[in-house]
């Protein structure tokens, strides 16, 4: 298994677990409460989105990766999204450890 595979396992395990914020509105608020430590958008996410969320994660110093366009992110998470948070620790030392996609 590649390591993409994984981190789309991964993706799909913290979905399962709870610890996966899913939604523009929602993952900025996550953001803002700082309780996301990792967000993921899709390559193909827009423009104004991307930049607000970018903004965010540099104010508030949270990681940010671009990886998969939406119609795999939605496929690993199992509902149509372009934006996800990850909110457990662990889950995101484990998605960041795989070395995927870009910091945006």
């Amino acid at each position: 298994m590649n390591n993409e595979q994984r981190f789309i396992n991964l993706l799909g395990l913290a979905q399962r677990a709870g610890k996966l914020i899913t939604g523009e509105a929602q993952v900025l608020q996550s953001i803002r409460g700082q309780k996301a430590k990792l967000v993921v958008i899709s390559t193909d996410i827009g423009q104004a989105t991307r930049k607000k969320i970018s903004d965010k994660c540099t104010t508030y110093q949270v990681s940010l990766l671009t990886f998969m366009d939406r119609n795999v992110l939605s496929q690993a998470i199992g509902q149509p999204r372009t934006a996800v948070a990850i909110e457990d620790q662990g889950f995101a030392k484990a998605l960041l450890k795989l070395n995927i996609g870009e910091g945006a």
